[in-house]
């Protein structure tokens, strides 16, 4: 009987199941350094010293979900001393909490069942990762693409009690049907993702351009009639859909700006209340950060090396949309998003770039790359999620 070497039987396995042992590689690698975190936390306010994994894993905002599971939604706004809107559960959509809410009903504890959605949602989210570089990339480069997207610096994010590996999920599945111009499909998916994660609005964007960009390119691209009423249909939805939360928060509360009032005071620890004025955020906080004008030179030039980046070869061989998405989510951010701790966990939907970042085929620059993000990976960790006294680091 002949005996198959380990690199044959991978090269051999279909490519679902490589990307299983991938995902699940890198998640065993993450767990290792949360246990290592973990066995030297000390007691904060959601867990005692030296918290097991599950406990450890529903730090910081996981228990607002726990709160929207079991209190659901405030119905009057909670205001501050000063009479200003505090924090509170509207900032958080409900599907993940539902979901984690339904698990629960097999008798799975909540810190375990958190963590179990987010780890299935995020090996969906490798799943469809996979099937969408493979539209642009070699199957070796788009598995090795999967690589990067497993062992990214925030990806510990998929085995904790957030919704982020969820919205990649429907951000996945979007973007997929996107570039297969599937856009009938886009409407559940659509519907579903802007009930988990802000991002809808920035996929309007996409879609809107994308019809654009299929218009003018009709002569050596045919854009059928069909096509072109299911692409501004779905267009429109997402408008909607995007706006759907603001919306509920108005109706429930009373308080029309009750959702941004709400997202507002998140960064009322960094720069007070103020009124939400698009595409001022960033050079707010640029400012906070380093004073000015540094502050502002150091914005314009993040924008500008941005933009520069969408226009590189790697990143253009991904295809006109993909590149769409990045540009929309990064005007998104740059209109509403004040840059703080969470920016790194709030950049993760522009997880497409690691499309890129996996064309290079040399031994020693994939082993270096995967390196480097572990590196950089317990770095976040021990800045972002570990908890130090009066800490100001959320993830």
């Amino acid at each position: 009987m002949r005996r198959w070497s380990p690199r044959v039987r991978w090269r051999l396995a279909p490519w679902w199941a490589r990307v299983v042992v991938i995902f699940l590689g890198a998640r065993a690698i993450t767990t290792l350094m949360v246990l290592g975190l973990a066995s030297v936390q000390g007691a904060n306010p959601w867990t005692g010293a030296r918290p097991g994994y599950f406990e450890y894993a529903n730090l910081w905002d996981s228990r607002w979900y726990q709160i929207i599971w079991h209190g659901g939604y405030p119905l009057e706004l909670p205001v501050t001393e000063t009479g200003q809107v505090a924090e509170n559960a509207w900032a958080f959509l409900p599907v993940y909490p539902m979901l984690v809410g339904v698990v629960t009903w097999f008798g799975v504890p909540w810190n375990a069942a958190s963590v179990v959605v987010a780890l299935a949602a995020g090996l969906g989210a490798a799943l469809v990762t996979y099937r969408l570089m493979s539209r642009f990339l070699e199957p070796d480069r788009a598995l090795f693409a999967v690589v990067l997207f497993s062992v990214a610096p925030v990806s510990p994010i998929m085995q904790f009690g957030y919704a982020e590996s969820l919205g990649l999920l429907w951000l996945a599945l979007a973007l997929l049907l996107l570039v297969d111009r599937r856009y009938g499909w886009l409407v559940p998916v659509l519907a579903v993702w802007a009930f988990t994660r802000p991002g809808a609005l920035a996929f309007a964007l996409t879609l809107g351009l994308h019809w654009l960009w299929r218009w003018f390119s009709r002569r050596r691209d045919p854009f059928p009639v069909r096509e072109r009423v299911l692409a501004a249909s779905a267009t429109v939805f997402a408008v909607l859909v995007g706006f759907a939360w603001p919306g509920i928060v108005w109706a429930a509360t009373g308080e029309l700006h009750g959702y941004t009032a709400t997202e507002l005071a998140w960064r009322s620890a960094y720069i007070g209340y103020q009124e939400l004025v698009p595409f001022t955020a960033w050079f707010q906080s640029g400012g906070w950060w380093l004073g000015q004008p540094l502050g502002t030179i150091a914005v314009l030039a993040l924008i500008a090396g941005f933009a520069l980046t969408l226009f590189l070869p790697a990143v253009r061989r991904l295809g006109v949309d993909l590149r769409l998405w990045l540009a929309s989510y990064g005007l998104y951010l740059l209109a509403v998003f004040f840059p703080q701790s969470s920016t790194f966990r709030i950049l993760a939907p522009m997880f497409p770039l690691v499309g890129a970042l996996a064309q290079p085929r040399a031994a020693w620059y994939r082993w270096s790359v995967v390196a480097l993000s572990l590196l950089l990976q317990l770095g976040w960790l021990l800045i972002a999620w570990g908890v130090d006294g009066r800490d100001w680091t959320p993830p």
